[in-house]
């Protein structure tokens, strides 16, 4: 016998776990394939044998064009007036899924004989394919959040269990993959990154797939479907958004967050090899690391509905900025003991951010509703596009930045996991840097500029709700 499906007041599906194990598959998904590009800089400095400034130069344009390629993107998806079978969102992501079958592994195709200007071709080519695969999964993905529910608690879970998708997606990488990359003499094995990111690929499919299938849409406004609705403007909606306050507060958080997290990857993957002499204890320390944002999770729900999203993000922060200034100053050897220092900071740092990631999303969902408050129209794609074009940069700039830097300090693309020890030092105090200057950076754009507290979000909540009632009826 068919089981009943509980209904709410507006005759949809009541939200419950089956939404947030889709949504957190979708974001499981977009982290099979995205996982793999925190080692990027390690395959083509250190396999392929590329100079490194002019890794960091490439890196540098592709990633412009990463974040060009959002917005363009997002202006599609808001622009596009069709009908579809289920949904617009769900359509384009099952349409980039696909794609992600096989555009990770195209990015790393282990030919490390082939002439310079072919190996420059191929990371170009199989950048730019993944990339465009990415993006028409990942914009119109998150989106989705501001259409499943309008509820803040319903917003503050979904965000919570995304930040789930992300974290178990990541550790299962984390973990996994130095043991399988990297050989005994700690120098990475091209022919297998190959190998894993086809397998990621797969899963990937099948996340994106699980979620497509279980992902209730209830926000549907009639702008969306109307045939009279003005005519989308790009260049409008791009003033809209760098007058909404809470997407701009928000978007420089995730900016200092992922110039912490990926600007700084290649220099930990360097700091474990040729410091600590350990590259594949990395995937478990960071692994480790993350366990205070799972323990949590469970929790984020009944804090953001206590406290409120921005109150509890920026206590986060606080968090990080403590552990970070510690992991710059404390006397991290290169044994056991300077280990479990560094571990120690890093657990306290993952706890910061653990705090703000379950609600980031969540913020950039209220972040669509601030705009919609403002100037009357919503922008889902346009204005998640424009923070993940700003996000991008920083994910661009940040490897790049931090390459030339290393290069400065005296890393060394050929001596791959064996740099001298005045390099292993410096990655120690590097690392540390990084890491402060990005808590920082997520400090000012939550605590600062993003302006949406409990009080204000409720005064929002509540006059957008009386304006859509009539249209409604």
């Amino acid at each position: 016998m068919k089981k009943n499906v509980q209904l709410d007041a507006k005759g949809f599906r009541k939200f419950g776990m089956r939404d947030s194990l889709a949504y957190a598959a979708g974001d499981f998904g977009c982290n099979m394939s995205f996982a793999l590009k925190g080692t990027l800089t390690i395959f083509w400095t250190q396999f392929m044998g590329m100079d490194s400034l002019l890794y960091a130069g490439l890196l540098l344009i592709v990633q412009i064009w990463d974040a060009i390629n959002d917005p363009l993107i997002g202006s599609i998806v808001d622009a596009d007036r069709r009908q579809y079978k289920r949904n617009k969102f769900l359509t384009y992501i099952f349409v980039g899924s696909i794609g992600l079958l096989f555009a990770g592994a195209l990015c790393f195709v282990p030919l490390p004989n082939a002439p310079k200007a072919v190996k420059t071709i191929l990371f170009l080519a199989g950048y730019i394919l993944w990339d465009a695969f990415y993006t028409v999964a990942n914009v119109p993905y998150g989106s989705l959040l501001s259409l499943i529910s309008e509820n803040p608690g319903d917003r503050a879970s979904l965000s919570a269990w995304r930040s789930v998708g992300s974290l178990v997606g990541n550790m299962a990488a984390m973990a996994v993959l130095p043991m399988l990359i990297y050989d005994k003499n700690q120098n990475i094995v091209g022919e297998r990154v190959f190998l894993v990111a086809l397998i990621m690929g797969i899963l990937g499919f099948l996340a994106f797939q699980f979620m497509i299938r279980n992902t209730e849409i209830r926000c549907v406004t009639d702008a969306k479907c109307s045939e009279d609705a003005p005519k989308f403007n790009i260049i409008k909606a791009m003033g809209n958004f760098l007058k909404n306050r809470p997407a701009v507060g928000a978007t420089l958080a995730a900016m200092g967050m992922f110039l912490g997290m990926q600007g700084a990857s290649a220099a930990v993957t360097v700091l474990f090899q040729s410091y600590f002499k350990n590259v594949q204890l990395s995937g478990v320390v960071s692994m480790f690391a993350m366990l205070p944002t799972i323990l949590f999770t469970p929790f984020a729900r009944k804090m953001v509905l206590k406290y409120g999203k921005k109150e509890i993000s920026v206590v986060g922060t606080i968090c990080s900025i403590i552990a970070c200034a510690a992991m710059l100053l404390l006397p991290i050897a290169p044994d056991s003991k300077g280990l479990m220092i560094y571990i120690v900071c890093q657990l306290i740092n993952s706890l910061g951010i653990g705090i703000y990631s379950t609600v980031s999303w969540s913020l950039m969902g209220d972040a669509i509703d601030y705009n919609e408050w403002k100037n009357g129209t919503r922008e889902e794609g346009t204005v998640y596009a424009l923070h993940s074009f700003f996000r991008k940069l920083a994910q661009g700039l940040g490897p790049s930045i931090v390459l030339v830097i290393m290069v400065t300090l005296g890393y060394v693309e050929a001596n791959q996991g064996t740099q001298t020890a005045e390099v292993a030092l410096n990655m120690r105090y590097l690392v540390a840097g990084l890491y402060l200057f990005s808590a920082v950076m997520q400090f000012i754009g939550l605590a600062i500029i993003y302006n949406l507290d409990k009080k204000t979000l409720t005064k929002m909540t509540e006059e957008l709700d009386a304006r859509r009632e009539p249209a409604s009826k």
